[in-house]
């Protein structure tokens, strides 16, 4: 299936003017059913001079948009996985250059294409963020590149999420553990969304691994 990403639907951080810049970008991917705008609001909280780059996922569902179609919850179709991170390759082969250091933070379905494109271009991003997101349940030609390059990771859920399953996260947490260096963190009382507590964790691990 080809899909792919609008630049008209995009919202970035900085004016186009500079975005040929070498300095660090991090790209905003957000859950199902949101859209481009819904991760805006987390960039005051991200470390200061963090260039962002939010996009809306390709496919329409309900009042927003979606990465991949939702047939069992926590486990994405392998296919439509690759798709949607095939189009944010193309997107960023278009649109931000190969020198420029790209990191990527994704919730929900967002941190689904977070782990994706990790499996898809380990060597392109310096850092991911996942939160409340999983894994593709399934082996992928990727994963052993992903061992050997071993990017940062942040991963962080809540115990009372309500809506992606315990087992989806530990899929995730064996997938991550074994092939990142990974920052787990799990929130008490957190159901699905996004803390003050996690942005802060956040933030440090950006400031910690963002290209100087």
């Amino acid at each position: 299936m080809s899909i792919s990403i609008s630049e008209a639907a995009t919202v970035w951080s900085e004016p186009a003017d500079r975005r040929d810049s070498s300095e660090p970008l991090l790209l905003l991917m957000h859950g199902y059913g949101a859209d481009e705008a819904d991760l805006v609001g987390l960039a005051p909280h991200l470390p200061r001079g963090l260039a962002t780059v939010s996009v809306r996922a390709p496919l329409t569902a309900g009042p927003g948009f979606a990465w991949v179609p939702i047939d069992e919850p926590g486990r994405p179709d392998p296919q439509a996985t690759q798709d949607a991170a095939d189009a944010v390759l193309a997107w960023l082969g278009s649109h931000v250059p190969e020198s420029r250091p790209v990191g990527l933070l994704g919730f929900s379905q967002g941190g689904l294409m977070v782990t994706h494109l990790l499996r898809s271009a380990p060597r392109r991003f310096w850092a991911g963020a996942v939160l409340s997101g999983f894994v593709v349940d399934a082996p992928h030609p990727g994963d052993d590149e992903v061992a050997e390059v071993r990017p940062p990771v942040f991963f962080g859920y809540g115990d009372r999420d309500q809506i992606i399953a315990p087992d989806a996260f530990a899929r995730a947490h064996e997938w991550l553990s074994a092939r990142t260096d990974l920052t787990e963190v799990v929130y008490p009382g957190l159901p699905h969304g996004i803390s003050p507590k996690e942005l802060q964790d956040v933030s440090t691990f950006l400031t910690e691994h963002a290209p100087r």
